[in-house]
């Protein structure tokens, strides 16, 4: 970052912000800015030791972490003018046992050496109650010669093993301890009075006049330690203190090369260049910018967050010290000072809760404070002077329901607020559902152009690839395999931007079509990119056994994340079949399937008419009398849509059959029929045509699938048309627990919240938990019910007090407020 002199303006905005994040807790420490080597912003905030309270002052020595590494690299500096090393000398030459021959010094200090972390390898291979110390680290590489992450000298990777190699050289070239030759040519000859090197188990410990300051982390309101761990015997790549005052004298003493010559700064302070040419802006123990005219660095270690930064074009210095495990403030202030765009973190705080994660364990008396969009804090918690404050007056906070199976992204374009969904408390929409989906770029450019209320993932449509690649007009068909390539490569590109995994539609003629081969390839795509699969199955009636089985063999081939899309059995003499559907689940988990479900809490479904013809046999009055049987009940399924005759709408398929003077079969017939032709004279007609809310189902068997563990909750809702769109999450915490005590409160929220993220492999939502995103709902145990029903689909819930999504209230007093914090979440990697 370069920038002319500091001025008056940005010093007040500094110390503004900093006096705002120190009332909020979010930051302690000092800060010191210089022009010209003289300080035109000095102040310390907070404690330097949380058990004695005592004040922080510009003369406290913090830890430095990383910006140590520049003091090691002038002691390297130092021996190399007194002839005692150069920088090109292979490391082998000091440690004998050091098992690489072509690592120099040079590589040590500007990290092109290609040596791993010793993090990792002391964290593997060293007992928990070992302090590591830096000849423990140099015999644990030369026993193990751990592979190194790339030749020597070929390019740059940050690394502090390299910086402990350096010092245990430092040692070895000097004859003596690093602490008394960092005393001797470093800070007496600067007149340092605050510096010094300190390590655990350090043969000369610090005299009781030297005080240091000690890290520490705010942890849900408490101030707990969190300062010198097992690893804090080494010494080179940190553990070096100093205060703002110190730090200010080393780095003008710089400009006037009063330790080593300037010729040997100048090799310091430039980019290293790689064996390929080119060149990396780091050089011995300082980032440079692209210019050359700034150096800086920075030292997380513990409890520390540090910077300092100097320019040497205008002569400005920034110096930031904080010991509380925050480092907000480092980038605010260079925000400030370069002139841009700040916005200051802003908390809020819920209290008089009762919280319910989401981990399904009990309800317990809680406070929740977040940071702009994520949670913060969780406890019992006091707010801040002037801190927004929601008194949520006993009731129950729990994390915003997710909706694994939604249809209700139709509306959002031309209503934003998505009050179908917010309604009920859920924050997250799944799309993507049946084997229909939009690509990743599309619901990207959706995002820019209309903000909305909830989030969104999505998952990649079967039925969307098979469309693209085969027609419209060519789904009644196997694929070939030439288009099952195709297929591939669109899905394996859809993966990479984030869709969630691959979800089928197998019920419906646009996939029905396709063989068991074909989705298995599909889905090994997803398996090779970390996705997930989720399926409306083959069938859910006469061919279920069939259907069961290539979903578990789908997880079986594939060892991906398989679910069940609003699991049911649908066929009248299978009702009260539910145990033995759900033991053959759990006996594919056992043998290592990870096979789970969805399901919604009505005992009807809403979908297309032609469903009902498992054989697509539309005109077969034998198959329409089996539908009528087994399939649904005419007399309690009621027609939603039905453009050719908007009449229809509304009424059951036996009332409109008894309209037309026909028996109910030869009306389901001839409705397909009627709605196959209006759909052949009207091709751009995209409204839907016909669709069904179909009584199907058990009560018992609902109910049992709702109780597997591993059921999550689902609406398959829309903003029209079934009640579920307005009412499955209400639903069930009315009716299933307060009402009928099928599960605890507890449990059903983790079905509908922590399981629901987990199916999902959403890991950063579905949990209060800190960290996550601040997506939540209050509402009133007492009170929650859905009220939509047939008659009036779209009635709205009662009990939903507020919910929030990314931090931001989106729904109270039963109304939207303007607000639209969604956002677009795409698919974790393992790592992140």
């Amino acid at each position: 970052m370069s920038f002319s002199q500091l001025n008056v303006q940005q010093v007040e905005k500094v110390n503004s912000m900093l006096t705002q994040l120190h009332s909020q807790a979010m930051f302690n420490g000092v800060v010191l800015m210089a022009n010209e080597g003289e300080p035109i912003y000095e102040k310390a905030f907070g404690i330097g030791n949380i058990q004695t309270n005592e004040a922080l002052t510009l003369n406290s020595s913090f830890n430095l972490a990383s910006i140590s590494k520049q003091f090691v690299a002038m002691m390297s500096m130092i021996l190399k003018e007194q002839g005692k090393i150069q920088f090109d000398d292979k490391v082998k030459k000091y440690i004998s046992t050091f098992p690489y021959d072509k690592i120099t010094i040079r590589q040590l200090l500007t990290h092109t050496s290609g040596l791993p972390e010793y993090f990792d390898l002391a964290t593997r291979y060293n007992n928990t109650l070992d302090t590591l110390n830096n000849e423990k680290l140099v015999n644990l590489i030369a026993n193990l010669k751990p592979e190194l992450e790339f030749e020597p000298g070929n390019q740059w990777e940050y690394c502090n093993t390299g910086y402990v190699i350096l010092a245990t050289i430092i040692e070895k070239a000097s004859g003596m301890d690093i602490e008394d030759f960092f005393d001797k040519y470093i800070t007496q000859p600067l007149h340092l009075t605050d510096t010094f090197v300190y390590y655990l188990n350090m043969k000369s410990p610090l005299s009781n006049k030297t005080r240091r300051v000690y890290g520490f982390q705010r942890q849900n309101g408490k101030n707990k330690p969190n300062d010198l761990m097992r690893f804090d015997g080494v010494v080179g790549d940190g553990n070096i203190y100093s205060s703002a005052k110190d730090l200010l004298i080393w780095e003008q003493a710089l400009y006037k090369a009063q330790l080593v010559s300037k010729a040997t700064l100048q090799e310091a302070f430039r980019p290293v260049k790689l064996k390929n040419g080119q060149t990396y802006n780091y050089g011995f123990g300082w980032e440079i910018d692209k210019n050359e005219k700034v150096l800086s660095h920075t030292g997380s270690w513990v409890g520390f967050e540090n910077y300092i930064e100097r320019n040497i074009e205008s002569k400005t210095t920034i110096i930031i010290l904080s010991n509380s495990t925050n480092d907000t403030a480092i980038d605010l202030i260079n925000s400030i000072v370069s002139n841009q765009k700040v916005k200051i973190p802003q908390t809020q705080i819920i209290k008089n809760i009762q919280l319910i994660d989401g981990t399904g364990t009990v309800a317990r008396k809680a406070d929740v404070r977040f940071i702009d969009d994520k949670i913060w804090e969780i406890g019992d918690l006091n707010a801040f002077e002037n801190e927004p404050n929601t008194d949520g007056k006993g009731l129950v906070l729990a994390p915003g329901f997710i909706d694994s199976h939604s249809h209700h992204f139709s509306g959002l374009n031309k209503v934003p607020e998505a009050i179908p969904a917010v309604s009920q408390g859920i924050t997250t929409i799944v799309i993507g559902q049946d084997g229909g989906s939009y690509p990743m770029d599309t619901l990207k450019k959706f995002f820019k152009k209309r903000p909305i209320a909830i989030n969104i993932a999505s998952y990649t449509g079967h039925s969307t690839l098979r469309s693209e690649v085969m027609g419209a007009k060519s789904l009644y068909r196997t694929a070939k395999e030439s288009e099952v390539e195709q297929m591939k490569t669109i899905l394996k590109k859809e993966l990479e931007k984030g869709s969630l995994g691959l979800a089928t539609g197998l019920e419906y003629e646009s996939a029905f079509f396709s063989n068991r081969d074909e989705v298995l390839q599909l889905a090994q795509v997803v398996a090779e990119n970390d996705g997930r699969y989720m399926s409306h199955i083959r069938s859910e009636d006469i061919n279920l056994d069939d259907a069961i089985d290539e979903i578990i063999e789908i997880g079986r081939e594939t060892k991906i994340p398989v679910q069940i899309s609003h699991i049911k059995i649908a066929k009248k003499d299978q009702w009260g079949k539910s145990p033995e559907l759900l033991v053959r689940l759990q006996k594919a988990r056992a043998e290592g399937i990870n096979i789970t479900a969805d399901c919604y809490p009505y005992d009807f479904w809403n979908s297309t008419l032609r469903v009902l013809f498992p054989n697509r046999d539309y005109t077969n009055l034998s198959s329409a009398e089996f539908a009528v049987n087994q399939l649904f009940d005419p007399e309690k399924s009621v027609l939603v849509r039905f453009a050719p005759n908007k009449s229809y709408a509304g009424k059951t398929i036996t009332a409109i059959a008894h309209e037309r003077g026909e028996k109910p079969a030869q009306t389901l017939m001839n409705l397909i029929a009627i709605a196959a032709e209006f759909e052949e004279k009207n091709p751009d007609y995209n409204e839907g045509i016909e669709a069904v809310m179909g009584k199907s189902m058990d009560e018992t068997d609902v109910s049992n699938f709702l109780l597997w563990p591993h059921t999550n909750i689902c609406s398959d809702g829309s903003p029209s048309g079934h009640p579920r769109g307005h009412g499955t999450f209400t639903r069930i915490l009315g009716r299933y627990v307060r009402e009928q005590k099928l599960m605890s409160l507890e449990t059903a929220i983790y079905k509908m919240t922590g399981l629901s993220a987990e199916n999902l492999g959403i890991n950063d939502r579905g949990i209060i938990s800190v960290g996550n995103y601040a997506d939540l709902v209050l509402f009133n145990p007492e009170t929650i019910i859905d009220k939509a029903d047939i008659n009036n689909g779209k009635a709205l819930s009662i009990g939903i007090e507020k919910v929030w999504v990314n931090g931001q209230v989106v729904y109270q007093n039963q109304k939207s407020t303007g607000n639209y914090p969604g956002v677009l979440i795409k698919k974790q990697s393992k790592d992140e």
